[in-house]
């Protein structure tokens, strides 16, 4: 598709439009009505062709708007786009050129006119935003192709808002527009010549609706980002229904206040725990397990998490899904931690914690049971220019669900053990291999470019790390499919005894083949737990 810019003056949308190129959308030619206007400078360095046509002296809108016609008329294009064009057209006009679109610095049908920043700031609005519409003869008056709000600050002026509207809000909407008529989505509705209403295909709501709109207020100003050099801040969504660690209690009011890594970390070690019906602890360093495991006592699923790789635990982040006790917090406070994640404390274990000066203690209240535990259904993460939004990994096979595919049939507590491992191998790092006996870690391998690393890694772990604790027997639980039998090469030579993985890759039955001829009982899920971030 080709469009038709109209400018006054700088026409800064016309230029950004022309070099997003929105759905594949040309600008075929920029017409001003200033000889001196700086979109000419503009379009000449992105070599589109301009034109000039000035009123002159008495002349009337209609002839002048004639002269408009005739000089585009050497010109291809299906749609107009005003940009800052500081003329008002006629119906003649319109009727004569393809539909004609504007943007107005305002969420329309408020605040119309040429002042419409200062008519926001006297109005006291907290929103405010841009509008691209169908141009009517009357003023800022035609019907909407959509919309972008953008927050009003206490300590805005004209300026500083008209600034934000155009490079927040005008910025992101006039393309959209432009990329919904280039892919033939909008039918502008008419009775007779005249715009009366806007439809776009495939404008709707669902999971992932073609707009989104994300609205957080700031919750803290945190002491730095990743690293000292960066500056941070946390952002809480208030209509968040699961317990989670932005709105959680701190409960060591006299400890350090929490950074980027630390909420990072916490969200990761909690999200680890909530998995299990059975108390559970876990333990996170750079929002990777370093250790996790299920008892019957809480004391003891801890000292089963701690156990796997107390090294590496040194200053990580504690996470338990029960009320935590005096015994648990005892073991938590007997070496260096950062953070305490738990859905509450008794009196006598907030005492033990208390004397670590600096240990964050953080209480998110009531975890919920079942499905309520994970209530937000999906994550987002942003990347420059955008933000990538999936839902959530909420997968919980049980035994049943396995599909069993060697000669070797797992027995009941290895089938126990490959569904701990997997539901604690979904929080680890991509690739990533674990290994577990019963409701516990042995060795965890993660972030590894190759899964024959990641195996190595893990079998390195338990033998090194792991205290009181063997590979010897171990279930393997893999996030994605082995692709060559060298990865259960690696894990024979480890001592594992059975295995899970989700299948599907074209060498299974060799994989299938080296298992059985190691022993190994093997099984698929049929589904993968890649986490990448």
């Amino acid at each position: 598709m080709k469009f038709a810019g109209l400018a006054s003056n700088r026409g800064r949308n016309l230029r950004h439009i022309a070099d997003a190129a929105p759905g594949g959308a040309e600008l075929s030619v920029v017409l001003t009505n200033r000889e001196q206007a700086p979109v000419l400078e503009a379009a000449t360095e992105r070599r589109i062709p301009t034109e000039v046509v000035e009123r002159e002296g008495e002349e009337s809108r209609a002839s002048h708007e004639r002269r408009i016609l005739d000089r585009l008329a050497d010109y291809d294009f299906d749609l107009v786009c005003l940009d800052g064009y500081m003329r008002v057209l006629t119906d003649e006009f319109l009727d004569a050129a393809p539909t004609t679109l504007n943007v107005h610095p305002s969420l329309l049908p408020a605040f119309p006119g040429m002042d419409a920043h200062e008519q926001v700031l006297d109005a006291g609005v907290r929103t405010t935003g841009c509008t691209v519409h169908v141009v009517t003869e009357a003023i800022d008056d035609g019907p909407i192709v959509t919309q972008e709000p953008v927050p009003v600050y206490g300590d805005d002026d004209a300026d500083s808002l008209k600034d934000r509207v155009l490079h927040d809000a005008e910025f992101t909407a006039y393309p959209r527009a432009v990329r919904w008529f280039a892919e033939d989505r909008v039918t502008v509705e008419r009775e007779g010549s005249d715009a009366v209403g806007v439809t776009v295909e495939g404008d709707a709501g669902g999971d992932f609706p073609e707009r989104r709109f994300a609205s957080e207020e700031r919750a803290a100003t945190l002491r730095y980002g990743e690293n000292p050099h960066q500056d941070a801040a946390l952002y809480a969504d208030d209509g968040c229904e699961e317990a989670s660690v932005v709105g959680a209690d701190r409960l060591n009011p006299g400890s350090k206040g929490m950074g980027y890594n630390n909420y990072n970390d916490a969200d990761a070690a909690l999200n680890l725990v909530k998995e299990f019906d059975e108390p559970a602890a876990a333990v996170i360093k750079h929002t990777n397990p370093a250790g996790c495991a299920t008892s019957d006592e809480l004391a003891d699923a801890y000292d089963r998490a701690l156990r796997t790789d107390a090294k590496s635990a040194f200053g990580g982040i504690v996470a338990l899904n029960r009320e935590c006790d005096a015994d648990t917090a005892t073991a938590v406070a007997d070496s260096f931690k950062e953070v305490v994640v738990a859905p509450g404390y008794t009196d006598s274990a907030l005492d033990v914690l208390r004397e670590k000066g600096n240990l964050r203690v953080l209480d998110v209240g009531p975890l919920g049971e079942g499905d309520d535990r994970f209530a937000e259904r999906f994550t987002e993460k942003p990347i420059v220019g955008g933000r990538l939004v999936q839902e959530r990994d909420r997968q919980s096979p049980t035994a049943a669900d396995l599909e069993v595919v060697t000669e070797r049939e797992p027995t009941d507590e290895q089938l126990e053990t490959m569904v701990f491992a997997w539901k604690t191998l979904k929080h680890l790092k991509s690739n990533g291999v674990l290994f577990a006996t019963g409701t516990e870690t042995v060795g965890v391998g993660m972030g590894q470019v190759s899964r024959v690393d990641a195996v190595t890694l893990a079998a390195m772990k338990a033998e090194k790390d792991a205290e009181g604790k063997s590979a010897a027997g171990a279930v393997m639980a893999s996030d994605a499919f082995f692709p060559f039998p060298d990865a259960i090469e690696e894990a024979a030579e480890a001592g594992i005894g059975a295995v899970i993985q989700p299948g599907g890759s074209v060498n299974d039955e060799d994989v299938i083949a080296a298992a059985d001829e190691h022993d190994m009982a093997m099984a698929f899920t049929g589904s993968r737990c890649f986490r990448h971030d």
